[in-house]
């Protein structure tokens, strides 16, 4: 559609390469994460209501659910022209923000929102953006040249299966943006495969014994970094999604007996 043709460099970068689909399906993410979580404060400051089906409460992530397999399912299962190509990437990228807006309460399985643990649903939203954004950008690291060279490809395909596996085990380590970002430019992702994993990380439970000198260094680390960015990252939070005001869950969930 080249819909944004207009702005320089749009139609060759963007268009031309085949990354229109997920341009707009980012774009549409944005707006509607914006524009639902302006509402969600609103609601809360000014006490508007929420929408019911009859005395049941339909949290955003119903309809999120619903516009997202409905785009995602006609994509696949049909070969939709170029303008329904667009379309649907419109939709499917306005239903993943209600989904993910919410994905603190789905990882939950409770109503953790307006929490200190609905904060999980800010980071789901910033990984998605993180992720969709690499993936407009994101190019083969050899020139297109060079496809005829065998020895070429193969060095090239070498590469790309080095920086991936750099990439899953520093996610791996509990570095999820750290990963994302290191997609694109790689020595982030070395950088996090080579450092401490996070001591609540999968990679910390499976290969740092409990009481190892690795994983008291990783405690230190991290609880040094915690006291040090806490503050500053929860402040970006409620920028974004508005201030938690009803504490932590888990401090009022009753102890097993």
């Amino acid at each position: 559609m080249n819909l944004f043709g207009f702005f320089p460099g749009y139609e060759a970068h963007v268009y031309d390469a085949g990354r229109e689909p997920a341009f707009l399906m980012l774009v549409a993410f944005i707006l509607t994460l914006a524009g639902t979580r302006f509402y969600t404060r609103m609601a809360r400051t000014r006490g508007w209501g929420s929408a019911h089906v009859g005395d049941v409460h339909v949290h955003h992530l119903v309809p999120g659910l619903v516009m997202s397999l409905i785009a995602g399912g006609l994509a696949i299962g049909l070969e939709p022209s170029e303008l329904w190509i667009a379309l649907l990437a419109i939709v499917f990228g306005g239903g993943a923000a209600l989904v993910l807006d919410e994905f603190a309460m789905l990882l939950h399985l409770d109503d953790v929102y307006w929490t200190t643990e609905g904060r999980a649903s800010i980071d789901a939203c910033m990984a998605a953006v993180a992720f969709l954004g690499l993936a407009i950008v994101a190019t083969f690291p050899l020139p297109t040249d060079a496809e005829s060279d065998r020895l070429a490809r193969t060095l090239g395909d070498g590469l790309i299966a080095l920086i991936a596996v750099f990439v899953v085990v520093t996610m791996v380590k509990g570095k999820l943006k750290l990963g994302l970002f290191g997609i694109v430019f790689a020595p982030l992702a070395v950088v996090g495969a080579i450092r401490l994993a996070k001591p609540t990380s999968i990679w910390a439970r499976w290969l740092y014994p409990k009481g190892g000198r690795r994983l008291r260094r990783s405690e230190a680390r991290y609880a040094t970094r915690e006291v040090r960015w806490t503050r500053r990252r929860d402040r970006f939070y409620d920028l974004i999604g508005g201030a938690p005001h009803l504490g932590s869950k888990r401090d009022s969930t009753p102890a097993p007996k």
